[in-house]
């Protein structure tokens, strides 16, 4: 499928798109008809939003980029309802799909100043953090998790 993808630029333009806008857009306004007052909404977006260190993560990036609306939009809309809507940028993080004994590997952790790939769990415990009641006041915010990535 990736080949196919590459083969023709507007079904990879359509693809990523429908992954990673449309598919968050609809399935947030379904969470949201669940979702008690006081909830809290945390999308997980990428450092590419801001910085894309090589050719061909165009698409990607731009995709990505538009969650950091998206989650100020949400901020403003479903502030009457104390829903708080946050985006989590990781950088280069250790996955199946993106594995740090990759390819790419150690040209990525390169361009960190940890010089790492981070972790899912990372990913996860930040994002528990701001799903907490500590970060109750923290709505349409960035945080940055992507070891120096961007500094």
């Amino acid at each position: 499928m990736v080949r196919a993808l590459r083969r023709n630029p507007d079904d990879h333009i359509e693809h990523t798109i429908d992954l990673n806008i449309r598919g968050t857009v609809y399935a947030t306004q379904h969470a949201l008809k669940r979702l008690p007052d006081g909830g809290r909404i945390i999308m997980i977006g990428s450092i590419t939003a801001e910085s894309i260190p090589m050719s061909g993560g165009t698409i990607y990036g731009m995709s990505k980029a538009a969650l950091v609306g998206f989650t100020q939009g949400l901020a403003r809309d479903l502030g009457p309802r104390h829903i708080t809507a946050n985006n989590v940028q990781p950088g280069p993080i250790d996955t199946d799909g993106n594995p740090a004994g990759g390819p790419d590997g150690a040209y990525l952790a390169g361009l960190t100043a940890l010089n790492r790939f981070g972790t899912a769990d990372e990913v996860g415990k930040l994002a528990a953090g701001i799903a907490s009641d500590q970060a109750a006041y923290m709505t349409g915010s960035t945080v940055t998790l992507d070891g120096g990535w961007t500094a």
